[in-house]
């Protein structure tokens, strides 16, 4: 049986040859450290929390909770630790981030069937057989160049600058009206109530849009440019700015300066009022299935509590759930809507597996979790077996929307409006998950049966 390499021992690394190596598959795990570390690295230790030592929420009614129960039940070496590494925080699972990654490396050293090689790889075609490029986030830069040969070129990104993300069902349907800028200018010698019925109906227009008017919107202003931000790495810095400008920012440019630029109201009338809005936020849809909407133009450095608190002024988000925060910081990504399958393979390369932050999944029990896919999937193969995981499970949403075509791609953590929807509609936000966390688990469990994995 031919020998697996998995470049990379982060999270996502070390995920993939446990899997492997548990099913007594050979794996070769290249680590650079400790010759070589990246700028944000510490410790010489294996699977390194580098920012926060919080997993999120235990809970299964929490997308991220339910996406470690999954994990867990497929024999997760990441969530094993999180467990044995556990300190105090509430409903969130946090770790001791020293204890946690060293739990992991002595795992992963002790496997008789994982070979660690600590050799800083720059060139992918050095090595022979089937690869697993679970680099991070901060990928260096020469396999970065080697990659690239490989795909794409425009489908590399070097920073990830994502706005926030919001639920569909949170947002006040009252105020929110459809329509484009184009379309509603060709629109406005319809009479306002044939006008009205036409922008209400969804899939008349691309985007949803929420009207502020001077005072809504100067108070906006105000509290967006109090709201306090995440300080930046030096080594993200100059890749950030170069390449995007965060709404903070730009709103310190002066009281006027995002109506002139993501808050145009040129173009747009306010149904209620028939009349053009002061300033004007456009949401546009992030998935086909419409439950899930992009604040257009809203990349930020504010920290999440701030994000809540601020993006709920703006009319129609008083109650927004936040299905993920906006970001702005360096990280290596591929395309992978454009380039991957469902399995995590090249399309152009069937020997070439991506896993982690650079495959398009963001957060840590992400970046796990696609490892732990990856796995299964080579697994799968070397059996002359196929397998995808189920689209009503975490795993399975991850896995298709890192393979769906999207114009607008950037990485995704887990929510539940990835998720495939339930055939019945439940109204009550907590009722709704929880029915669909049974369902995700019922189907792991059935998945387990159907492809005879065993813990």
């Amino acid at each position: 049986m031919e020998e697996i390499n998995v470049i990379g021992a982060g999270l996502a690394g070390c995920e993939c040859a446990w899997i492997l190596a548990n099913n007594n598959i050979k794996v070769n795990l290249y680590e650079m450290k400790p010759k070589f570390r990246s700028a944000a690295h510490n410790s010489d230790d294996f699977a390194e929390l580098v920012c926060s030592n919080s997993l999120k929420s235990e809970l299964i009614t929490n997308a991220c909770g339910l996406l470690k129960k999954e994990m867990e039940l497929l024999g997760s070496l990441f969530v094993e630790a999180a467990y044995n590494s556990k300190v105090p925080a509430g409903q969130a699972l946090a770790v001791d981030r020293d204890v946690f990654s060293s739990y992991i490396t002595e795992k992963i050293k002790n496997n008789k069937n994982i070979n660690i090689i600590y050799e800083k790889i720059d060139n992918i075609d050095d090595i022979k057989g089937i690869k697993v490029i679970a680099t991070g986030p901060l990928t260096d830069e020469a396999l970065m160049t080697s990659l690239s040969k490989k795909i794409e070129s425009d489908s590399l990104y070097f920073y990830d600058a994502a706005a926030p993300i919001v639920s569909r069902d949170s947002i006040d349907m009252n105020i929110a009206y459809w329509g484009d800028r184009y379309e509603q200018e060709r629109g406005r010698e319809e009479p306002i109530e044939e006008w009205k019925e036409r922008l209400s109906k969804m899939g008349e227009a691309d985007y949803l849009n929420l009207p502020m008017n001077k005072e809504e919107y100067e108070l906006f202003v105000k509290e967006l440019l109090d709201a306090e931000v995440v300080t930046l790495h030096e080594f993200e810095k100059k890749e950030i700015f170069e390449g995007c400008m965060p709404v903070e920012v730009m709103a310190s440019r002066g009281i006027d300066t995002l109506r002139f630029g993501p808050l145009k109201p040129v173009g747009f009338t306010d149904p209620r009022t028939g009349r053009r809005p002061y300033a004007n936020v456009q949401l546009r849809m992030e998935n086909k299935e419409g439950e899930l909407f992009n604040l257009v133009g809203f990349q930020t450095n504010l920290k999440f509590p701030e994000q809540k608190k601020v993006f709920r002024m703006i009319p129609g988000l008083e109650n927004a759930t936040f299905e993920r925060y906006g970001v702005m910081h360096r990280n290596s990504y591929i395309n992978g809507g454009k380039l991957l399958n469902n399995n995590f393979c090249l399309k152009k390369d069937t020997e070439l597996y991506f896993a982690g932050q650079i495959s398009g999944v963001e957060g840590y029990v992400e970046s796990a979790a696609s490892g732990m896919m990856v796995a299964y999937s080579i697994i799968s193969r070397i059996n002359n077996n196929i397998i995808e995981f189920p689209e009503d499970t975490m795993l399975g949403s991850l896995a298709k929307y890192i393979s769906t075509e999207n114009e607008n791609f950037q990485p995704m953590n887990a929510n539940f409006g990835i998720l495939k929807p339930l055939e019945k509609k439940i109204k009550d936000k907590k009722e709704r998950y929880t029915k669909l966390a049974e369902i995700s688990i019922q189907s792991i469990n059935e998945f387990k049966k159907q492809n005879y994995i065993n813990i």
